[in-house]
């Protein structure tokens, strides 16, 4: 029976990161050949245009934003995002409750699709984006390809 996977879209080589270049991982692709595969890039989704300004967080990780204890801003000009990408983790919420995946697949480091690592006010730390948190947080299994 064949699974189905949601995977950060520029890991399947769509070009919707913030720098408008995607981030193919070829073990993903793989994966994807024998399986169900459905797309998605919750920054997107939250209304953030491709190429769109580089983020960080501010307080705290993915899961601090959640619990409204930190903020995501635009690197250079201090814009608050937090509302576009806490939009794009309900809209992919939204999603995954539809198609119920077996796993999920995010692009690590991103302030939505982070696993283990994300940038807090300039520095890569350990931590998760918005959509992981809020996706671990209802139950769902998030691996990191890349």
């Amino acid at each position: 029976m064949k699974k189905v996977y949601m995977v950060s879209a520029c890991l399947l080589g769509l070009a919707t990161r913030y720098d408008g270049r995607s981030k193919e991982n070829k073990e993903v692709i793989s994966l994807c050949m024998n399986n169900i595969c459905v797309p998605f890039c919750p920054e997107q989704l939250g209304g953030l245009s491709t190429p769109r300004p580089p983020c960080f967080f501010k307080g705290g990780d993915g899961m601090a934003v959640i619990e409204n204890r930190a903020r995501i801003v635009e690197k250079e000009s201090g814009v608050d995002r937090t509302f576009n990408f806490m939009r794009g983790a309900e809209e992919t919420l939204k999603i995954a409750k539809i198609v119920k995946p077996n796993m999920v697949i995010l692009k690590d480091g991103s302030p939505s699709c982070g696993v283990n690592r994300v940038d807090i006010e300039g520095i890569k730390k350990e931590g998760c984006g918005v959509t992981c948190a809020l996706l671990k947080k209802e139950g769902y299994e998030v691996v990191t390809y890349g």
